[in-house]
């Protein structure tokens, strides 16, 4: 029996082996398999890429390598070339304009102020585009009037009678302005005290320059010289004053102050600026209010009318004819034509330009000038020619040219 039982162990044991061998030569032959496959996956994928970058080398595409990139030096590189916008909002002083009107009872050369001018405020909208941190371009978007100007009326004399007033203390005067305002002190700022009416008598008490103090039937206070007049309303005699050719040369001279009246009177405005060189007859129709810009603004007339000489030729340049700008006021290098203001009349040009050369570049900051306001002084640098010159132009030799006219003005008297 145990001669059987031994045989039987040894089928089972031999069976055994067997399975075992079979299941060891399936597990070789499943690895031998898989790795046959994945060795030709990965030979046809680098087969596939090759095929790819040479496909992107004949196509002159430049394939990136990452071990070669600087970031840093990307990033400063952006920076630098990075292109910005910036909105700014100015805010400009509105100059007011000056209308001028005739009163044929006022004596030839008379000037009256009915109303007063009155500054406004623009605001502008700037927009500045940079590019790697420098500006490249600069444009206004947009603008709006935060406060209206309004302008001035003047009324000129055009009777055939002529006469130069020096006031002083105890004469009569009469108020000119529909509506004068009487302040506490002789400065804008200060308190009012009434309001007059037009022609009613006054009397000076006192004079401080633009100012007279007067009193009245019903107060004492100060009004402005301009809104006040020596001529009675219903007294008509008048005499005239002029200085001579020689006492105007003595005074002539590249150091002369032209914050100051010249004293050629309206007759020797009209005589000098009759020039043959001024084709359209511009200077010559509009001398007058180089005489009026004196009265009014203690500015040299011949010397501004020596400035629009020279900028406009003559009054011969496509600004002055189309835009009635003899001084190119607002025109910049960049885009001179499109920038220059236009103004309805000659005078306005005139009358503006006087009120800027005296506000800006003729007084130091803080000097009392027309209508008791106080000079900006922004671009001061003496009241000479060549002073102005330092601020106004950027063309060295422009002093020179307009000193040129200044003195042909006046040798012409």
């Amino acid at each position: 029996m145990k001669i059987n039982e031994n045989n039987q162990k040894s089928k089972i044991d031999g069976k055994k082996i067997i399975y075992i061998a079979i299941i060891s030569v399936i597990i070789v032959v499943s690895i031998i398999i898989y790795v046959k496959v994945t060795r030709n996956n990965t030979y046809a994928k680098q087969a596939n890429a090759n095929e790819e970058n040479q496909q992107l080398e004949n196509s002159n595409i430049k394939i990136s390598k990452a071990d070669d990139v600087d970031i840093y030096k990307i990033i400063k590189k952006n920076n630098k070339e990075s292109t910005r916008e910036e909105i700014e909002i100015k805010e400009e002083t509105l100059e007011f304009m000056t209308r001028y009107r005739e009163n044929s009872e006022l004596p030839k050369g008379t000037i009256q102020v009915v109303q007063e001018g009155r500054e406004g405020i623009q605001q502008y909208s700037i927009k500045t585009i940079y590019v790697g941190g420098k500006n490249v371009k600069q444009e206004i978007m947009g603008s709006r009037i935060i406060k209206a100007s309004a302008d001035k009326i003047v009324e000129i004399g055009t009777a055939n009678y002529t006469y130069d007033y020096k006031a002083k203390v105890g004469d009569k005067i009469y108020v000119t302005s529909d509506r004068a305002e009487i302040m506490s002190e002789p400065n804008n700022s200060s308190r009012k005290v009434t309001v007059l009416a037009k022609n009613e008598e006054l009397k000076i008490l006192e004079i401080a320059n633009d100012w007279y103090r007067i009193s009245s039937s019903s107060t004492t206070g100060w009004i402005k010289q301009l809104n006040a007049t020596y001529l009675n309303p219903n007294d008509k005699t008048q005499l005239a004053n002029q200085r001579t050719k020689a006492e105007l040369l003595k005074e002539l001279n590249m150091n002369m102050s032209l914050n100051k009246p010249s004293g050629l009177s309206l007759e020797q405005f009209k005589k000098v600026l009759s020039d043959p060189k001024d084709v359209n007859k511009i200077f010559e129709k509009n001398a007058e209010y180089f005489y009026y810009i004196e009265k009014q603004y203690n500015i040299n007339g011949i010397f501004v009318a020596a400035i629009g000489i020279h900028e406009s030729a003559w009054g011969t340049s496509k600004i002055a004819k189309d835009k009635n700008n003899l001084f190119g006021y607002g025109a910049y290098d960049s885009n001179p034509y499109n920038g220059a203001y236009t103004f309805n009349t000659y005078a306005e040009s005139i009358d503006l330009m006087a009120r800027v050369l005296t506000k800006y570049y003729l007084n130091p900051a803080g000097t009392s000038i027309f209508g008791g306001e106080r000079a900006k002084g922004t671009f001061y640098n003496g009241a000479t020619v060549n002073g102005v010159n330092k601020r106004y132009a950027t063309d060295k030799n422009w002093a020179n040219c307009v000193y040129k006219y200044i003195k042909l003005l006046y040798e012409k008297v």
